[in-house]
């Protein structure tokens, strides 16, 4: 595809920077030793008993929350060449070239690393892309463990593929990701080439671009999307589509369901989701996650399958372009507001930030104009809950009644009709 978007901010209608807020986010470990802030609590709130904000650990590292599934988690990065889409800035006779990660249940991981939230190369341009000084080290780890064995349980893995907002990285919803990896899901995420800060396995290193002939619009991210479920196929088929012939950890191949997929994606990565779904028959459910529905043309065409709109600042109310997508679905629909939250609240800067104003001695107020007034807490809890609900009951044909209405675990969430 070669659609150009509207104007659709890579951060929330606050005017502040994603990237740059991640990077004070990151800098926090740095810039105050932890020893000056052990044991105070956070300012906002108590912290709450089913799942309490994290604390930066005993080296000053940001940290995670622990998925809350059965199944320990794994991980393996995918070096993906996309042989039907010509890169143009690449150069002559080069294809769309990108990294992916699969994540999946995993078993026996106690010799096997945990990987970082970014890899080394992409965490340090990103940095230097923010202006901060700051040893990896400090950056959060996540809970999957690199190349351990797949979890096999006699049925083969849903699958969810996932799309990233604008100048952001494949990392940006990892207690999403890794949510549903725990619950037997396999998820595979990708950096968006020009669009992403990506680290490749010789070393290279790239970042955002910007440019009118860039393949960076939401249109170039739903073909990506595309590209992974054939690259679930072939994982499902027994192939590996590595190019560089990388292995596999034990179990991957042939354990990935390529008639349950689905999809999810947040801002950009939101409408690209929508894009993908209308487009493709395979994603059996879409996701999005404050998605602004701006596309160069117009997202048009009914969809006839589940689709969920968790939104914070771009509402149906306010977006033209949102309710307009949101007319033409046909089938199982449900919207969703948090309210109190801005546009970066379904992500993992719920769980970093609460622990950046600990460390730095942030005002509530100044917390606040970063995450909103949303708890920290509650929103963890929200972006574990939902998702793995809307998959479970449309991919995985599970019952349940969180989607049924409004719940008295989550007073935030209301219902939108």
């Amino acid at each position: 595809m070669t659609t150009t978007p509207t104007a659709a901010p890579p951060t929330g209608r606050t005017g502040l920077s994603r990237r740059r807020m991640l990077g004070a986010a990151l800098a926090a470990g740095a810039a105050v030793p932890l020893a000056a802030v052990a044991g105070a609590g956070p300012a906002w709130a108590a912290p709450a008993p089913t799942a309490p904000t994290p604390t930066a650990g005993a080296s000053g590292r940001l940290t995670l929350p622990e998925p809350t599934g059965p199944h320990p988690v794994g991980q393996v990065r995918l070096h993906l060449v996309d042989r039907s889409r010509p890169d143009a800035i690449a150069g002559p006779g080069k294809f769309r070239e990108l990294m992916a990660t699969v994540w999946y249940p995993a078993r026996d991981v106690e010799r096997y690393p945990v990987a970082p939230w970014m890899p080394a190369g992409a965490l340090k341009a990103f940095l230097s892309d923010v202006g901060v000084a700051l040893d990896p080290a400090l950056a959060p780890l996540t809970s999957g463990h690199t190349g351990a064995p797949v979890r096999r349980s006699g049925r083969r893995l849903p699958v969810v593929v996932y799309a990233h907002g604008a100048h952001s990285h494949q990392g940006d919803h990892t207690i999403m990701v890794q949510e549903l990896a725990s619950h037997g899901y396999a998820v595979i995420t990708v950096a968006h080439a020009y669009d992403s800060f990506t680290e490749f396995p010789d070393g290279r290193i790239a970042v955002p671009m910007g440019g009118p002939n860039t393949p960076t619009a939401p249109g170039d991210f739903a073909a990506d999307l595309r590209f992974l479920l054939d690259c679930a196929e072939q994982l499902a088929a027994g192939c590996n589509p590595d190019v560089d012939g990388r292995e596999l950890p034990k179990g991957l191949l042939g354990s990935l369901d390529p008639q349950r997929m689905g999809a999810f994606g947040w801002s950009k990565g939101g409408t690209a989701t929508a894009c993908a779904t209308l487009a493709d028959r395979r994603i059996r459910a879409g996701l999005s996650l404050d998605g602004p529905m701006q596309m160069r043309p117009a997202l048009s065409g009914d969809l006839d399958r589940p689709f969920m709109m968790m939104t914070a600042e771009f509402t149906r109310a306010t977006d033209p372009t949102a309710e307009q997508f949101w007319e033409h679905l046909r089938g199982w629909r449900l919207n969703i507001q948090a309210q109190g939250a801005l546009h970066s609240s379904y992500g993992d800067s719920q769980a970093l930030y609460p622990q950046v104003a600990q460390l730095l001695g942030w005002t509530p107020q100044q917390l606040q104009d970063v995450i909103g007034t949303l708890d920290p807490d509650e929103a963890v809890r929200i972006q574990q809950a939902y998702p793995l609900a809307f998959f479970d009951e449309h991919l995985r044909h599970r019952g349940g009644h969180l989607l049924d209405g409004p719940s008295r675990d989550f007073p935030a969430v209301t219902y939108l009709p």
